[in-house]
């Protein structure tokens, strides 16, 4: 197996002169979901002081301009960066273009999707449906497909158990499902909680058919690639999760900035032996780490 050594940094200033386009994730990098990290705007200010060009790529379930608007409300101001992506705003894409070609040779399942939604998810995704022109029904008899956004707050969110019931309905019923975010899971404020990821990874266990959009899928990409308009070869993916942020730079054809601070900070802390030891078991190739989004 090849093996090649992370090299190990301080902070992203250690790289800046090879990279000129930076595909940055959110949750776990920029922030933890409730505020941002310590020294993360000052690193993208720096960045951008640079000269850098920054879009940011995140899993969250949600169009852009929510995210955007949460980003406001935590001082991750427009201009620290010069685009945004969301799989949430890709799933609408994908939703909103279902009858154009160009999409359909992305996505040629869209065609007998059907209208019908069942919705596994939050109040606070509801606006990934706005304008689709789908309807929400409420058990998968009635349903076309599942749409899958995550836990809600009604059955929990530490525990996929609550969820199992609904899984093995529509999973009896042979619904496709969209899952809009396939991370596994997230830390909140400190707290760990499931995400869709895993969800639609059960699913799958149960025969379901899975359409997963977001990182690692390079699809996902193409968007990011042409708002930074920056060789790839200029171009670093920075982000915490060796599953989504890394091996979705690899899909890109990108290089990768592994954050040890976010969602392997309990496992593996800063140790640059036991971050070795990860990356290579998965087979992954970060460039670089650092403890965090840190100049």
């Amino acid at each position: 197996m090849t093996v090649r050594r992370i090299e190990r940094l301080s902070g992203v200033s250690g790289l800046a002169d090879r990279y000129d386009g930076y595909i940055v994730d959110l949750w776990g990098c920029v922030h933890d979901g409730v505020r941002p990290y310590p020294g993360a705007i000052a690193c993208l200010q720096a960045l951008k002081s640079a000269g850098k060009r920054i879009v940011l790529l995140s899993n969250a379930p949600r169009p852009r301009p929510v995210v955007q608007a949460q980003l406001r409300d935590m001082g991750v101001v427009d201009t620290l960066y010069d685009g945004l992506m969301t799989s949430g705003e890709f799933t609408r894409r994908l939703l909103l273009s279902r009858d154009q070609d160009a999409t359909l040779a992305v996505a040629p399942w869209l065609t007998s999707l059907g209208t019908k939604a069942l919705h596994i998810g939050g109040d606070h995704d509801l606006a990934l449906f706005e304008g689709l022109g789908l309807e929400l029904v409420e058990t998968p008899e009635e349903a076309d497909f599942v749409m899958n956004t995550g836990p809600d707050e009604r059955r929990g969110k530490t525990e996929f158990e609550p969820y199992v019931a609904a899984l093995d309905a529509a999973a009896a019923r042979g619904l496709p499902m969209i899952c809009a975010n396939p991370d596994m899971e997230v830390i909140r404020d400190g707290k760990r909680l499931i995400c869709a990821g895993l969800l639609a990874k059960i699913y799958e266990q149960k025969n379901g058919l899975v359409h997963w959009i977001g990182k690692p899928f390079a699809a996902v990409y193409e968007p990011v690639l042409a708002m930074l308009d920056t060789p790839r070869d200029r171009v670093i993916g920075v982000g915490d999760a060796l599953a989504t942020d890394v091996r979705g730079a690899a899909a890109a054809g990108v290089d990768a900035l592994w954050i040890l601070g976010g969602i392997h900070k309990e496992k593996l802390g800063d140790d640059p032996a036991l971050a070795q030891a990860e990356a290579d078991a998965q087979g992954l190739f970060p460039v670089a780490s650092v403890p965090g989004l840190v100049w």
